[in-house]
C-alpha cells in the first residue's frame, strides 16, 4: 500500500507541475493547476472527516443490531448453516466462529444493495477476524479474501441505481438487475480465485495463538454455549448437510424474485431487517434495548479509528483527480476502450469507481441526465451496471482495515482491483450482448 499511495501522489504532483509550467491564464481569477491541486488535497482531507462523522449514526445503529444478533446466537446459527461453503473459502477461521456469521450478514446486505448496513456488518466481521490474527497490523489470508469478496459481492438489488434511473424517466429502471447480477457473479468468482492465487506469493502473518485479550468471545470450541439453547444441531455443532442445501437453494431462489419484484421489495428491506433482528433477539430473551445501546457505543470509536486511513486514501485520490491526471488517462485510453465496448464517455466512470464512490456516482448521474445518452441507451445501461456491480475498493480497504488498525495489507488490494477489472469486463460483455 505504501508504494501505491506514494505513486498516486507523485503522479498527481508531476502532472500538476507540468501543467503549471505550461499554463496560460484564461482570466485574472483563473486558478492555476497547482492551486487546484492544493484545493483538491485540502478538501479531500476535510471530506474524510465529514464522511466518518456521517457514518457514526448508521454504524451505531447497525453495530447495535449486530450486538443483539450476536447475543441471541444468530451469528453462530448463520455460520453453521453455511458451513459447507464457508469452511472451504475460509479454512483458517473456525467453522462456528462469530466472524462467519458477520461475514454472511455483510455479504447479504451488499447483495440487497444496503451499503449503509453492509459497512457496519463488514467492520464487525473484520474485528472478529482480527481476534484470530496472531500478527496484529498485518492482514491475514481470511481478511484479504473477505475484502476481495466484499468489493465484488453478488448484488441482487442495486436499489440506489434503480431509484436514480426511475427518477430520470427510464422505461425500465430495474433493467440493470440481471446485468448487475451477471457482472457481480463474475467479479466475485474472480475475487475468490485471485485472493487464493495471490496469497501464495504473499508472506503470511506469523503463526501462533492470537492475543484474544479482554474481547475474546465465547470459546470457539464451544459453539453451543455461545449460541444458547439447543437449536437442533448435530453433536458436532453443525447442521445436517440437507439444511445447508435448503437454505442456499432458498437464497438462490430469491434471484428471480428480485429481478421481477425488485422495485416493490426495496422499501421493505431496511425496516424488515431492523424488526427481524430485534424480533429474533426478543424471542431469544435478549434485553434488546440495553444490548443495542451497548453495541451502538462502538460506532463513534470505530469512526475515530478509520479517520486517519480515510484521510490518506481520499487525499491521494483527490490530488489525482485535481491534478488532471485522470483526464490524461481517459484521453489516452478512450479511443482504445471504445473499440471493445467501453465508450470514452463511460471510461471515467470505470476508472473512478474503485477510487471514489461519490465521484463515480456523479459521473453516472451526469451521463444518464445527458439528453444525447439517457438511461435507456447502451451507455446508460453500461454505467448503471458499473455503478451497481463494482465497489469503491480503496474506500472499503481504508474503512475495514482502518477499523482494526491493519497497515500491512499484503495482497488484499491486488485481489480487490483484479475483481474490479473482472466486473468491468463482465459488465461490458453482458451490456454489449443485451443492448449493444
Amino acid at each position: 500500500m505504501n508504494a501505491v499511495f506514494l505513486a498516486i501522489v507523485l503522479i498527481a504532483f508531476v502532472v500538476a507541475a507540468v501543467r503549471e509550467i505550461l499554463w496560460v491564464p484564461e482570466g485574472p481569477d483563473a486558478p492555476s493547476p497547482m492551486e487546484l491541486l492544493t484545493t483538491g488535497a485540502i478538501e479531500a482531507a476535510g471530506s474524510a472527516v465529514t464522511l466518518a462523522i456521517g457514518l457514526v449514526g448508521v454504524m451505531a445503529l447497525f453495530l447495535g443490531l449486530m450486538k443483539v444478533a450476536e447475543e441471541g446466537g444468530l451469528l453462530v446459527i448463520i455460520a453453521k448453516t453455511v458451513r459447507p461453503l464457508m469452511v472451504r473459502l475460509f479454512p483458517e477461521v473456525p467453522a462456528e466462529h462469530p466472524a462467519m456469521g458477520a461475514m454472511i450478514l455483510n455479504i447479504s446486505a451488499n447483495a440487497l444493495g444496503l451499503g449503509n448496513a453492509a459497512t457496519p456488518f463488514g467492520i464487525r466481521a473484520m474485528q472478529e477476524l482480527d481476534k484470530l490474527n496472531a500478527e496484529k497490523g498485518t492482514a491475514t489470508n481470511a481478511m484479504a479474501l473477505f475484502l476481495a469478496i466484499n468489493t465484488s459481492s453478488v448484488t441482487l438489488l442495486p436499489t440506489g441505481v434503480v431509484a436514480l434511473r426511475a427518477s430520470l424517466g427510464s422505461q425500465d429502471p430495474a433493467g440493470i438487475v440481471p446485468t448487475t447480477l451477471f457482472a457481480t457473479i463474475c467479479s466475485t468468482a474472480v475475487a475468490i480465485f485471485a485472493a487464493k492465487l495471490y496469497q501464495r506469493f504473499s508472506t503470511p502473518p506469523a503463526a501462533g495463538a492470537a492475543d484474544a485479550g479482554e474481547d475474546t468471545p465465547v470459546a470457539v470450541g464451544d459453539p453451543v454455549a455461545a449460541e444458547g439453547p439447543a437449536l437442533g444441531a448435530g453433536a458436532s455443532g453443525a447442521y445436517p448437510a440437507w439444511v445447508s442445501f435448503l437454505v442456499l437453494a432458498g437464497i438462490a431462489g430469491l434471484v428471480p424474485l428480485t429481478v421481477l419484484y425488485g422495485k416493490a421489495i426495496a422499501p421493505w428491506i431496511v425496516p424488515g431487517l431492523i424488526v427481524g433482528l430485534l424480533g429474533f433477539g426478543a424471542l431469544r430473551r435478549v434485553r434488546v434495548y440495553e444490548v443495542l445501546v451497548e453495541g451502538a457505543k462502538d460506532g463513534f470509536q470505530v469512526a475515530l479509528r478509520i479517520i486517519p486511513y480515510l484521510v490518506a486514501i481520499l487525499v491521494a485520490v483527490g490530488m489525482f483527480r485535481a491534478s488532471g491526471a485522470m483526464d490524461v488517462l481517459v484521453g489516452a485510453l478512450g479511443q482504445v476502450t471504445g473499440l471493445v465496448g467501453l465508450p470514452a464517455e463511460a471510461l471515467p466512470m470505470a476508472l473512478l469507481r474503485p477510487l471514489s464512490g461519490s465521484g463515480a456516482y456523479g459521473v453516472m448521474a451526469a451521463i444518464l441526465q445527458d439528453p444525447a445518452v439517457g438511461p435507456d441507451s447502451y451507455t446508460g445501461y453500461l454505467v448503471s451496471t458499473l455503478q451497481g456491480s463494482t465497489e469503491t475498493t480503496f474506500y472499503v480497504l481504508a474503512v475495514y482495515f482502518g477499523a482494526v488498525q491493519v497497515r500491512r495489507i499484503r495482497h488484499a488490494l491486488a485481489a480487490g482491483l483484479t475483481a474490479d477489472f473482472a466486473g468491468i469486463v463482465a459488465a461490458v460483455a453482458i451490456c454489449w450482448y443485451l443492448f449493444g
